[in-house]
């Protein structure tokens, strides 16, 4: 595509109506909506009991979804080219965020960790937004020192050192779950802009190397990053989150105990409608539910690559390792907490994208989402623009 062509799309994109994407809306509608359901029958009781409401996590998880929409339809009216333009101060932003939530007094200590900064009577969890806007510089790099990137060894180590400093900010948290996500996306995003395979395989090499000396330096990380191979062992203590999950999923059988049926939510599984909301849909469901909460992720991480394909065919490079960084983040962030909650990957205390109760990650989940969908909208102006403006094309 020529720079003539670029600059007679990005023209009419102001013109032509919003071209919405159809397979987005309606999986994450579908996605949403289960999670308001399950979040509702995850946390009755023990909203009942704690707050008096036993439909308190429904109105919070509604108004929140609410705010993120909107939230998104704002986004799909910005340019993507100024995420592009602006993604050094957007990435120096995010870092600034977890530095800030580590300082006394401004992070607020939830469970031990100090992962959320308090904004009035909210707490946001600034590891979930710093994500994004880190990968947002990192997609921007792939594209302004692309040569660079594909050729060097300095390429890659300067990404990657930015990723580490990000890394040792969320363990600081500690967050190690959100590490590993960030981390493993922003590396993937890295191998498929042309990064040299030996190189990538070096770097591989020194993180799984680093992740493992961090596990072995703490006796407490160790015991939890392990303790998932066993939990029966000390089914009461450590073990006692997993064997309530594994407990509700093989009481689901097929097709489950029927809606809001679940017996392990009754104050046996903690954090139900939060990390573990899908032990309670796979009790109430079955294994059909799972097979359509899967199949929803995996349409979404679909799509996204799609939409990736669609905007390098169109030559918008930035716009296609965004949409592509969302596929992969998302499909990571499912992957892991729905192993987590059937016992074959450590617990993480990652939530599952738009099903599980969390206002941060509900607020920045559809938020990606508005960025996702102003990239088709480029992609078809600017593929209609091509077209019309080849002699003989379209009128």
């Amino acid at each position: 595509m020529t720079a003539a062509t670029m600059r007679y799309g990005s023209r009419a994109r102001e013109r032509m109506p919003f071209q919405w994407d159809a397979v987005t809306l309606m999986l994450s509608a579908a996605l949403l909506l289960i999670g308001m359901i399950m979040v509702t029958s995850a946390s009755m009781s023990v909203a009942a009991r704690d707050l008096g409401n036993p439909f308190f996590y429904l109105e919070r998880q509604l108004l929140f979804g609410l705010m993120g929409a909107a939230g998104a339809i704002v986004l799909t009216r910005i340019p993507t080219e100024l995420w592009d333009r602006y993604s050094l101060p957007l990435m120096l932003f995010g870092l600034g965020l977890l530095l800030l939530v580590l300082i006394p007094g401004l992070g607020a200590m939830v469970n031990g960790a100090r992962r959320w900064l308090r904004i009035g009577p909210i707490n946001f969890q600034v590891s979930e937004l710093a994500r994004v806007l880190v990968l947002t510089w990192v997609c921007s790099y792939c594209v302004r020192k692309r040569e660079e990137l594909q050729i060097t060894w300095q390429g890659l180590a300067k990404p990657i050192g930015l990723l580490m400093v990000a890394a040792l900010l969320l363990l600081l948290e500690p967050d190690f779950g959100a590490t590993t996500v960030l981390f493993a996306t922003g590396f993937a995003v890295l191998f498929i802009a042309g990064a040299r395979l030996r190189y990538t395989l070096v770097v591989l090499a020194a993180a799984v190397g680093g992740f493992t000396l961090l596990a072995l330096a703490s006796p407490y990380r160790l015991k939890r990053l392990t303790g998932f191979l066993h939990p029966w062992a000390d089914p009461f203590n450590s073990g006692f989150q997993l064997t309530q999950s594994l407990i509700a999923i093989g009481r689901g059988s097929w097709f489950g105990v029927g809606l809001g049926s679940s017996v392990q939510k009754l104050f046996y599984l903690p954090e139900a409608h939060t990390d573990f909301v899908f032990a309670v849909l796979a009790e109430e469901f079955g294994l059909a539910g799972v097979i359509v909460v899967i199949g929803l992720f995996m349409g979404m991480v679909w799509r996204s690559f799609d939409i990736a394909r669609q905007a390098a065919r169109a030559g918008m490079r930035f716009q296609s390792y965004l949409a592509l960084s969302f596929g992969i983040w998302i499909g990571l962030q499912a992957v892991v907490n729905i192993g987590v909650n059937m016992g074959v990957l450590p617990t993480k205390g990652l939530t599952l994208p738009l099903l599980s109760y969390g206002r941060s990650s509900l607020l920045v989940t559809l938020a990606w989402l508005g960025v996702l969908l102003r990239i088709y909208h480029e992609v078809r102006c600017n593929s209609r623009a091509a077209v019309t403006s080849v002699p003989g094309g379209a009128r």
